[in-house]
Formats: C-alpha cells, sequence, structure tokens
C-alpha cells in the first residue's frame, strides 16, 4: 500500500473532488465512514467549513489522505473502513472531523480520507512528519490486513540501514526463474508452460505479468524481462539452436 498526504486550503474543491463523479463517467465513490459529519456534499462542505472557523487564523485546515492498494489487493468495504480509521488511530485525528471515501475508477482500490485538521477545541492537528507516519502507517497496514507489501522509503529508515544495498527477494526470484526458462524453452507456448510449471500465472496483452503462488503480481519489466525482451531472446536462442546444429554425416565419407 502507498500512502500520501496533501494539506490544502478549502474543503469545497476537496470534498467536491472525493464524491462528485468524473465527467462522462457513473458513480466511482462509495463513503466508507462519517466522523462527526453527515449528510450530503452541500451539508458536508457547510459542516467541516464551520468547524475550521474555530481556529480561522489557520490557512490550510485540510489533510487529504490518500492510501492506494496494490490490484492484487481487494478489501471488503468494511475492511477498507477499518483501515482508514486505524489510519486516524495512527495519525492522531480519531478526534477530528473527517470523512472517508473509496474510489473504484481505477485498476487498483484506492481510499480518500479528508480530515479538519482543526479540532473542536479550536487546536490544530500537526502536519509534522507527515510523508514519514504515513509511510510507517502503510507498513503496519500491510501486515495487520495481509496487504501486498512495498518497500519502506529508504530516506524514512535509520541512518545505518539507508546505507545498505536492498533487494526484493521475490521479484530477484522471479527474474531467476525467467532467466533459466529462457535457457530451456524452444519458443513460447513452451516459455509459458515452463513458469507455469514453476507455479507461476502469467498474463499476455501488450505486456506480460507474472502472479506467484501468494497471488502477487509483478510486470516483467519490473525485473528486466518485458514481453518484447523475452520474445527477443527466444528468437536469438532458436537462432543460435539452428547455427550449432550438427550436420549429419554421409555414410562413406572419410573424416
Amino acid at each position: 500500500m502507498i500512502g500520501k498526504i496533501i494539506i490544502g486550503k478549502g474543503f469545497k474543491g476537496c470534498i467536491s473532488y472525493c464524491l462528485s463523479p468524473k465527467k462522462g463517467e457513473g458513480e466511482r465513490a462509495d463513503v466508507l465512514h462519517y466522523n462527526n459529519c453527515y449528510g450530503s456534499k452541500t451539508e458536508l462542505i457547510r459542516q467541516f467549513e464551520e468547524v475550521r472557523g474555530l481556529n480561522p487564523k489557520l490557512g490550510k485546515p485540510v489533510m487529504h489522505v490518500i492510501l492506494s492498494l496494490s490490484p492484487e489487493d481487494k478489501p471488503s468495504p468494511s475492511s477498507m473502513e477499518s483501515i482508514a480509521q486505524h489510519c486516524a488511530d495512527d495519525l492522531g485525528f480519531s478526534d477530528c472531523q473527517y470523512l472517508v471515501v473509496s474510489h473504484n475508477d481505477t485498476r487498483h482500490q484506492h481510499i480518500h480520507i479528508i480530515v479538519n485538521r482543526v479540532r473542536y477545541d479550536g487546536k490544530t492537528l500537526s502536519d509534522s512528519n507527515n510523508y514519514k507516519k504515513i509511510a510507517q502507517f502503510c507498513r503496519k497496514a500491510e501486515q495487520r490486513f495481509e496487504l501486498k507489501k512495498v518497500l519502506m522509503p529508504r530516506r524514512f529508515l535509520p541512518p545505518v540501514i539507508q546505507l545498505l544495498p536492498r533487494k526484493d527477494t521475490r521479484k530477484e526470484n522471479l527474474k531467476a526463474d525467467i532467466k533459466a526458462t529462457l535457457v530451456r524453452a524452444n519458443d513460447f507456448t513452451a516459455f509459458l508452460s515452463l513458469m507455469e510449471n514453476k507455479g507461476y500465472k502469467v498474463e499476455k496483452s501488450r505486456g506480460i505479468a507474472f502472479i506467484d503462488t501468494k497471488n502477487v503480481r509483478i510486470k516483467g519489466s519490473e525485473v528486466g524481462y518485458s514481453l518484447s525482451t523475452i520474445q527477443q531472446t527466444l528468437d536469438w536462442m532458436h537462432r543460435k539452436q539452428r547455427i550449432i546444429q550438427p550436420v549429419p554425416r554421409r555414410r562413406g565419407m572419410r573424416m
């Protein structure tokens, strides 16, 4: 899961974006949770602006949290609501006014949380270290809700660990399996069969992707083996085999 936090000035634009369909499209938004708010888009904007008035000097009262899930992750609406509530607890805005909306207009599910940084006592929700906080929350949420894991941004790791090389074991294994299979395969059909024997499901369209036994999907291009690279390698291997194919000896020929 990838998290992003945007600090903004106005609730009208943010709430309208999250709740309104894109031009020419049907409904894309589902409200998962109301926290200290309720009602239609117009009513929500009015309520957020009223609470904002408790601290009129604050220039940017909007915190817009976006949680993007991997295409392989298919949590239920109740699970997404729970993810958002854990985010509120973790980032310290569970007592603030906030709205949770899910969008379904892309291949991957994503959650929008519109938060009023003005608390009911007029104090302000801090926005310091937001990038670090949201990255740390995402790693905890991946474990708690069994979501696809993403590497922690290097700048948020302890200084000593930042210097160490990092490897994605799943991608390294896939790369090795593709390389070994290309050596054995005579053509693309054989390549697909051999990869399936290794436990991968293969998706081929304009590109190629591999789904492992843990149902994690990785594009071939992510490990240096795009569809065109695989096809070119197979063609080269086939030509090489034809060139080195031994010529059968004729009977009676002297050596």
